[in-house]
């Protein structure tokens, strides 16, 4: 007994034509999970604060990138990106400004985040 292509499961056939292992995922540039930790605590006592209100996490090819938001509408006020090409040279952390501005890049992330901690203390 054979089964038709009108008898056929619809989700077998979707399954089958997508095969997953003839399109692998590209290695992508992750933040650890202890880095994910440190960006969280700042993220949340910034938010107890009312400082800050969203974030978004990006995992690309060549970098990780953490947006971190005022209103969920606006562009992020800080980017803390971690690029592993960078590492031997300047750091592969940085902490970037809604224009641009890199405020500081570095080989430990939790000195790097000491810019936007500061910053916000001393405020």
């Amino acid at each position: 007994m054979s089964l038709t292509s009108e008898d056929a499961d619809p989700s077998e056939q979707r399954a089958a034509a997508r095969p997953a292992a003839a399109h692998p995922q590209p290695n992508r540039v992750t933040f650890n999970r202890l880095e994910l930790h440190r960006i969280l605590n700042l993220y949340g006592r910034m938010v107890a604060d009312g400082e800050w209100r969203d974030y978004a996490i990006d995992f690309l090819k060549d970098r990780a990138v953490f947006s971190v938001y005022r209103r969920a509408s606006e562009v992020p006020i800080y980017r803390i990106e971690k690029d592993p090409r960078l590492a031997r040279k300047q750091g592969m952390y940085s902490v970037i400004s809604a224009t641009g501005l890199i405020l500081r890049r570095g080989h430990e992330l939790e000195r790097v985040l000491l810019v936007i901690d500061r910053k916000l203390a001393v405020v």
